[in-house]
């Protein structure tokens, strides 16, 4: 797959896509992944952001790895029976059999981060099984001064910093078989100041899928900044979740920026 697929890159729609947090069967949201506070029901919110356009949804179980457990099945299972759009969750994946079981309640597409630092050959195993376009890497990402690229891979939502190059290993993944990833910045998240654009560029030249820029987004003018600097499909949570704007507000503003949108 080349880069041409991205974004506004030949033609292509750029993807609008709601994040929701779940921990506990409850949304949640902080601020650079901390004091996480509750946001609502996910198959509720999930409902709302499909009847308003949104062209797909992730589901994060933030809990999941960090307490050692299986992500929400039961949820996504709910979820899907409302919500027609691709679904991609993530969050205690950790092998192929976790991967059958997702898609068995419904998701689409599957997101792994932790358990492909610890074993890189996870993300092979998934998209020989079910194709690339199912395996989304999932990179929750710091700035840091000791890595050539100036950005470090942490795992266990957030909570671990690992010594993992995170360009390097965007481009490594996409040598192993990853559909797309989704670059999250943990510096930005929930700051509502914009996408951290260095990092949406840094991955965007080393990357031949999707790229989906994560983290940050405050107003409608930022979306379009992350689409300029090589995202494909931009993501948001807690401005959808608080309803400060719709799905419908960020396509149009992409759009009077030039961008197609679905």
């Amino acid at each position: 797959m080349s880069t041409a697929v991205g974004g506004t890159r030949g033609g292509v729609a750029v993807r609008v896509v709601p994040c929701l947090d779940v921990s506990g069967g409850r949304v949640v949201k902080g601020v650079n992944f901390l004091d996480l506070q509750d946001a609502g029901d996910p198959v509720e919110l999930a409902a709302r952001y499909y009847e308003q356009g949104a062209d797909e949804l992730t589901f994060l179980d933030v809990g999941a790895t960090v307490e050692n457990r299986s992500t929400m099945y039961d949820t996504v299972t709910r979820t899907a029976e409302q919500v027609f759009i691709p679904l991609t969750v993530g969050g205690g994946v950790r092998s192929v059999d976790d991967v059958s079981r997702l898609q068995q309640c419904g998701a689409d597409k599957i997101g792994v981060n932790s358990a492909a630092i610890a074993r890189p050959e996870l993300v092979g195993e998934i998209a020989d099984r079910f194709g690339a376009q199912a395996v989304v890497l999932s990179l929750d990402v710091k700035r840091s001064e000791r890595t050539a690229s100036g950005f470090v891979v942490t795992t266990h939502g957030g909570r671990t910093e690992t010594d993992v190059d995170a360009v390097a290993w965007a481009r490594e993944a996409v040598e192993r078989g990853a559909g797309e990833l989704l670059v999250n910045s943990i510096d930005a998240d929930g700051t509502k100041n914009g996408f951290d654009l260095d990092l949406v560029r840094a991955v965007r030249a080393v990357s031949t899928v999707p790229v989906i820029a994560s983290g940050g987004a405050g107003r409608v003018e930022h979306f379009a900044p992350a689409v300029d600097a090589g995202a494909d499909a931009v993501l948001a949570a807690s401005v959808f979740h608080r309803a400060e704007m719709t799905i419908g507000d960020v396509k149009d503003a992409l759009r009077e920026s030039g961008h197609a949108v679905r």
